[in-house]
């Protein structure tokens, strides 16, 4: 296939490509949770939300608002934008680390849920966010 045709294709693969991963990571956690013999706590829960939060907070930002070219009627609000984005990749990768950290004290205690359950909950953040990525890379306002 042709890398023309590959770049034409990612506008209409994409979204489906990035609501799989999206789903796969979501599945990851329901499996976790509906087979963990220990109650899962709703803390466990936070680090899942809060990286969906984290997609849906960059994927409102549009790609030709970041570069040099921008203009915009209000002054300077490009450094509003490029704030929004830090802001938003702050709340993922404390995601991330919220997920790791409780896959860390799952494998240590013997009480409580398994170390499935942290596992679960790290490969929910990843796919969430790769899926949130996936997602910015190809939409567009048009």
């Amino acid at each position: 296939m042709d890398h023309n045709n590959l770049l034409a294709a990612w506008p209409v693969v994409g979204p489906g490509i990035a609501g799989a991963v999206f789903g796969a990571g979501w599945w990851f956690w329901v499996d976790a949770v509906v087979c963990s013999a220990a109650t899962v706590p709703f803390i466990h829960y936070l680090p899942g939300f809060f990286a969906s939060f984290a997609a849906l907070m960059f994927n409102s930002v549009n790609r030709e608002d970041i570069g040099d070219g921008y203009y915009s009627p209000y002054d300077d609000s490009e450094w509003r934008v490029k704030l929004w984005l830090f802001i938003s990749y702050v709340v993922s990768f404390v995601s991330l680390a919220g997920a790791v950290g409780f896959l860390v004290q799952d494998a240590l205690t013997e009480t409580g849920p398994s170390a499935w359950t942290g596992t679960a909950g790290v490969l929910q953040c990843v796919c969430v966010l790769i899926s949130g990525l996936i997602y910015w890379t190809c939409h567009s306002e048009d």
